[in-house]
């Protein structure tokens, strides 16, 4: 059986609004799409393109509490489709201030409810296992520099 989420956490060297900024750029949700025009507010669409990766994964934002809190539905294991309750996996970011730093938690849940063979859960739980640590690292390295 496929675990149902997935939590990372890191200390970034900054304080919490540039690490919130960094949260809100376009470039972050993007990949390769042209971020102009984006803004990331409760409710918005937001479609990233991978091409690499198999095609494009939109992304809904669920709730924003600014410099606290963000999180977002996507459908990372079905390229090209819109995220609903039988594919998609929900995304939270959580910020806390440690002094003149950030611990930024990210937990992604709902593998175990995909709509999907056991092999198609695990294989997207072990991408994003992976995918979680590279996106926080380059975060992390962009906001400290």
């Amino acid at each position: 059986m496929v675990s149902d989420r997935i939590e990372r956490e890191i200390l970034v060297e900054a304080p919490v609004e540039r690490v919130w900024a960094a949260l809100l750029e376009p470039e972050f949700w993007l990949g390769e799409a042209d971020p102009t025009g984006v803004e990331v507010r409760e409710g918005q669409l937001l479609v990233s393109e991978h091409p690499d990766h198999g095609g494009s994964f939109p992304q809904r934002i669920e709730k924003i509490e600014p410099n606290r809190y963000l999180s977002y539905r996507w459908a990372s294991g079905f390229p090209n489709a819109e995220p609903n309750s039988d594919n998609s996996t929900l995304v939270e970011f959580t910020l806390t201030e440690e002094g003149a730093a950030t611990r930024l938690r990210v937990v992604e849940s709902g593998f175990a409810g995909l709509a999907a063979s056991e092999e198609h859960r695990r294989s997207s739980y072990e991408d994003n296992t992976g995918g979680w640590r590279e996106v926080l690292d380059e975060l992390k390295q962009k906001v400290e520099k």
